[in-house]
């Protein structure tokens, strides 16, 4: 994990940055899927905790020949008109490491009763009753907005935590997100 690619959403009179970085992430999660890749992680240097932000820049982490190998596929395709990329650079001396992880919620109402009247047989109304509107938890975390294929759900927030940095990096594997709750990746 000692090199990185920086894209960079270009303002867009069209769509709004977070919209073109939802975009851009579905695209990367589909290569990261297609290659199999668990050695590029990935950080968003402009996120902002509160307001939630995402930013306009995503950072890819990994070794020259992963970066490589994702950046010679065409994963950027109807993109690169609304990003700007940095070739393959090594990661400055003196950078922290932080964990960048998914945060997940049972956040539907509906899927909270769904589940209880599976489980407890309780009738649709029983459920309501016991698991009003305002039971589903809402998370005040940056997040892209996705869709996903394999299960067929049209669309969610996934939501993204960065860690406190840390001096030493933790090495490990990364999903298809290219998020780890195990492994680092250097932040400067």
């Amino acid at each position: 994990m000692d090199h990185y690619v920086d894209l960079t959403i270009r303002p867009d009179p069209e769509f709004p940055a977070h919209q073109l970085m939802s975009a851009l992430y579905a695209k990367l999660h589909r290569a990261l899927v297609s290659l199999r890749a668990d050695g590029i992680g990935v950080s968003f240097p402009g996120f902002n905790a509160k307001p939630a932000s995402i930013g306009a820049r995503l950072r890819l982490h990994g070794s020259p020949s992963s970066l490589q190998t994702l950046m010679e596929t065409n994963w950027l395709l109807g993109m690169r008109d609304h990003t700007q990329v940095t070739g393959i650079q090594p990661i400055p001396g003196g950078a922290g490491h932080r964990h960048v992880f998914r945060v997940q919620t049972q956040s539907s109402p509906e899927r909270l009763r769904r589940r209880a009247m599976r489980r407890h047989g309780l009738s649709e109304d029983d459920a309501r009753a016991r698991i009003p509107d305002a039971a589903g938890k809402t998370l005040a975390l940056p997040f892209v907005q996705l869709s996903s294929r394999s299960t067929g759900q049209l669309s969610f927030p996934l939501f993204i935590e960065h860690g406190p940095i840390e001096p030493q990096p933790v090495p490990g594997r990364f999903n298809s997100y290219g998020l780890s709750r195990e492994a680092t990746v250097p932040w400067f």
